[in-house]
């Protein structure tokens, strides 16, 4: 049996975690899989800080990436520093050079993604990434190595633990989104930055790989609308439990022929939807495909381990598959795949809450302006906390064109008995 020699790049939460994995687990792998995988070099920033890496030996540490480049002994690189660069700069000079690279990088994969896939095809180098998507939910070879039989036409998933976290929080506790986010840094559940989470960056990332995967077509980051979290007020989370409703950030992707919507918001969901009850740092995917239907997968979208876990098993495919590696069929230009045309008029179902004066005749006026633009109400709640001026109006609409109702509440908001537009949430049912 052939020893395979890996090289980590970067040994923080996701590198220790397959250092640990491919180290402790070594037997059990070689038994099942009949591998002999060896971590034979890691790259760290510092070479003199060894000693903050306790895990694994200080000979295997290196802070010079020629180490690693130049020893044909090397056979798969594991890219887990995040960020663009040096990640991207390693990893094209790691298939450029003939070896394999695995990646648990969301945001070089789904903006760099191909580059990475032409040098691969032209190396006969493999490239594997199923860890950017879910952690250690193995949603990516689901859709490509279970799912062909589909033509898959909706993703729709919670695949941001921080976020999901925060808001499980604000819906549970009638929190405010500060609060919370405070606390999910003292847990270690937000960074210090958590921008990339709160505004939805993270989670656009990823729809922009399962998206591409799932349609056959590829969707950059460019191209997908984003608002994150940071707006929403627990009243938002008092109206959708008086609704029956529980609010999600999801990043959604649908498939109308050859046009596709794809968007990442907080979104209101039924709370007898399966991806309502998901809570806490869990990640789940719900996808529908026309044969196989409704198919949902749950489990933990982060951490050491369940990343490093998906990371391991694409060693494994790497190495099973070294000589017939499979490349992606679509044509992956930096670009939106000429072969889809992009829906950014989509229809959805959505819930306006209003701020406005406590009068008669506001709501006809409203209600006036919408059917100009061809939105029909489903329902209107009033909740009792008016003052001696203003009320509150929460309207859910039927389905409408999204840009009919965004130039609708546009237009209400200059009504003279309106003194605000307070928010707008999606519905899916």
């Amino acid at each position: 049996m052939n020893q395979t020699n890996i090289a980590l790049l970067g040994f923080g939460v996701v590198g220790s975690g397959v250092y640990r994995i491919l180290t402790e687990n070594h037997d059990d792998l070689n038994h099942r899989e009949v591998l002999d995988l060896h971590v034979t070099r890691i790259l760290i920033r510092d070479a003199a800080n060894v000693r903050d890496f306790a895990l694994a030996p200080q000979e295997l540490f290196t802070a010079d990436y020629g180490e690693i480049l130049n020893d044909d002994s090397i056979s798969i690189v594991v890219e887990c520093m995040g960020g663009v660069e040096p990640a991207r700069s390693f990893i094209l000079q790691a298939l450029r050079a003939g070896k394999s690279v695995v990646s648990s990088n969301k945001e070089v994969i789904s903006k760099h993604w191909h580059e990475f896939d032409a040098e691969a095809k032209a190396r006969d180098a493999g490239l594997y990434y199923e860890a950017t998507v879910g952690g250690g939910i193995p949603i990516l070879r689901t859709i490509m190595d279970s799912m062909q039989a589909n033509n898959i036409t909706r993703v729709m998933g919670i695949i941001n633990g921080t976020t999901n976290y925060i808001l499980t929080k604000m819906s549970e506790e009638g929190l405010d989104f500060d609060e919370v986010l405070h606390e999910a840094q003292s847990l270690g559940y937000a960074e210090t930055d958590s921008t990339a989470d709160v505004e939805g960056y993270d989670a656009t990332y990823k729809l922009s790989i399962l998206a591409s995967l799932a349609f056959h077509a590829h969707l950059p980051v460019s191209v997908i609308p984003r608002e994150g979290i940071t707006k929403l007020s627990r009243r938002d989370f008092a109206i959708a439990r008086q609704l029956g409703y529980e609010i999600k950030l999801l990043a959604i992707g649908k498939k109308h022929g050859s046009q596709i919507e794809v968007h990442v918001h907080p979104t209101m969901l039924p709370k007898t939807h399966p991806l309502a009850a998901v809570r806490g740092v869990f990640n789940a995917i719900f996808l529908t495909g026309h044969a196989a239907n409704d198919i949902m997968l749950y489990g933990r979208g982060a951490g050491s381990m369940p990343t490093a876990s998906a990371v391991v098993s694409d060693i494994i495919c790497a190495v099973h598959r070294a000589g017939r590696h499979r490349y992606i069929t679509f044509a992956n230009a930096e670009e939106l795949s000429t072969a889809v045309q992009l829906l950014e008029n989509y229809e959805s179902r959505f819930c306006a809450r209003l701020l406005v004066e406590d009068a008669p005749g506001v709501l006809a006026s409203v209600a006036g302006v919408l059917a100009k633009h061809n939105v029909s109400l489903r329902s209107v709640l009033q909740p009792g906390e008016s003052d001696t001026t203003d009320a509150r109006l929460t309207l859910l609409t039927h389905n409408a064109a999204a840009q009919s109702v965004r130039a609708a509440l546009a237009e209400i908001a200059g009504l003279s008995c309106v003194r605000a537009v307070e928010s707008l949430l999606h519905v899916e049912e």
